[in-house]
């Protein structure tokens, strides 16, 4: 399950792995009102992450690392409290939290760690074989980090099935 954290809208996404494969189970956006409290803003988004992992029983969760340029502190600060929510109903459930890079994701996803949102999003599309048109860029950013953490999964050999000693 992959999470875009945002206070206005927070992205979510579930798909299922097999091999190379990627299914969509589930995926849209969390509205906490904007008009609300933060608190109550907090809690709204809390009920409903806690709600869809309890649904979808996800192996992971997957966020991006927070980073911010300095011309955007306070957006960053802002997106901090809805990603704090998600650390913490991911705990709450026993869900390992698995962090990415943005741009990781994106190489992952297109090839290209610079892609746009677009980009990104017609790339989701391919790899699920649909597109549901009231995706937001959020949710498609959610999926785009399900994806990403599913092919990246895939790649790590465990250690038990490698030969010779540990390096």
């Amino acid at each position: 399950m992959g999470i875009d954290p945002g206070l206005n809208r927070t992205g979510f996404g579930v798909i299922e792995a097999q091999d190379q494969h990627y299914a969509l189970v589930a995926a849209g956006d969390i509205r906490p009102p904007a008009s609300g409290a933060l608190a109550q803003r907090l809690d709204v988004l809390h009920q409903a992450l806690t709600k869809l992992l309890a649904q979808h029983r996800p192996e992971a969760v997957v966020l991006e690392m927070l980073y911010t340029h300095q011309q955007h502190v306070t957006t960053a600060a802002i997106m901090a409290h809805a990603r704090g929510i998600a650390c913490l109903a991911t705990e709450q459930h026993g869900i390992p939290l698995i962090e990415y890079s943005p741009n990781r994701v994106k190489q992952s996803i297109t090839g290209h760690g610079t892609a746009s949102k677009e980009q990104v999003a017609r790339m989701v599309a391919q790899w699920l074989g649909q597109r549901d048109a009231s995706w937001s860029f959020d949710a498609t950013d959610a999926l785009a980090l399900a994806i990403a953490h599913a092919q990246m999964d895939a790649a790590v050999t465990p250690l038990s099935t490698m030969s010779g000693e540990i390096p």
